[in-house]
């Protein structure tokens, strides 16, 4: 990234390496350089507002999801605009329900396409992509799967040249086959249904996103901040374990020393401790047939 941006300089005449330079530099790695050529329609505009505006909305609405810094209708490489999801730290794992907010987010844009259109384009092809690779991940490789359970599905293979499946060798029986994929297309419902509620909640602040990037065509961190003032979020998962005969603990991780002195303190727990004093365990619940989970359902 710093070297595309000493190069963006460079190029600029410029001297040191600014904001602006890094801020290039950011999308045009993640995003491909932007499309100056590329003259959209009206019509074609507001179709990609209301996707990447449903992509942002969705990941302002959930709970478990790293904050939007940047949202943008310019044309960049292949895609028509971006939706930017960045973590604020380092992080070197991921959570069911973090993993669950990524499928729901990447569906946002083609679940506003749907609601406000009527008529879904095919620029959410890559979205489906991803949204559909990872709940396949979920359920054959990170054992968050109720039916599949914690074991590992497929064996990896280098050897892409001897006729194998790129590199993917099936070790498992046809109805194991049939099981995961009703274990993913489950998952990737209930992650549809989940960003259709959030973009119905808050539609007014979807319109008025809109308006925001078809005027401005990009929209940062701060503004995106105020934009979503009043967004109403998702209602707090069910906790949930991988079979209903193991029952949920009502204890919280330990408490260390210097979480003991800030409660003494009266300062607040860190995130995930306080997750769990704020949400306790409802009931051991996985992604039902019907694909949606209401928590505030009985």
């Amino acid at each position: 990234m710093l070297n595309e941006a000493a190069l963006l300089t460079a190029r600029s005449n410029g001297r040191v390496i600014d904001n602006g330079a890094l801020d290039e530099a950011i999308d045009r790695v993640m995003a491909g350089p932007q499309k100056r050529t590329r003259v959209m329609s009206a019509k074609e505009r507001k179709i990609t507002a209301y996707h990447e505006g449903g992509h942002a909305l969705v990941a302002a609405a959930l709970n478990y999801t790293d904050p939007v810094s940047k949202v943008t209708i310019l044309p960049r490489g292949r895609a028509l605009g971006y939706t930017m999801v960045l973590p604020v730290d380092d992080k070197y794992s991921t959570t069911r329900n973090e993993l669950l907010d990524q499928l729901s987010y990447a569906l946002g844009g083609r679940v506003a396409e749907e609601i406000v259109f009527h008529d879904p384009s095919t620029g959410a092809a890559n979205d489906i992509e991803k949204a559909t690779g990872l709940a396949r991940k979920m359920v054959t490789q990170f054992g968050m799967s109720e039916r599949v359970g914690a074991i590992k599905l497929g064996q990896g293979n280098s050897e892409v040249f001897l006729g194998r499946d790129m590199g993917h060798e099936r070790d498992y029986s046809e109805g194991m086959a049939a099981v995961v994929d009703e274990e993913v297309r489950r998952l990737v419902d209930a992650a549809h249904d989940e960003a259709w509620h959030a973009l119905n909640d808050n539609r007014d602040i979807l319109d008025n996103l809109v308006l925001e990037l078809l005027q401005r065509e990009t929209l940062g961190q701060s503004d995106l901040e105020v934009v979503f003032r009043d967004v109403r979020k998702r209602p707090q998962r069910p906790v949930w374990l991988s079979s209903d005969l193991r029952t949920v603990s009502d204890r919280g991780p330990v408490l260390t020393p210097a979480e003991r002195e800030a409660l003494a303190r009266g300062e607040q727990l860190p995130e995930d401790k306080q997750q769990v004093e704020e949400h306790p365990p409802e009931a051991v619940i996985e992604v039902p047939e019907g694909g949606y989970v209401d928590p505030r359902e009985d």
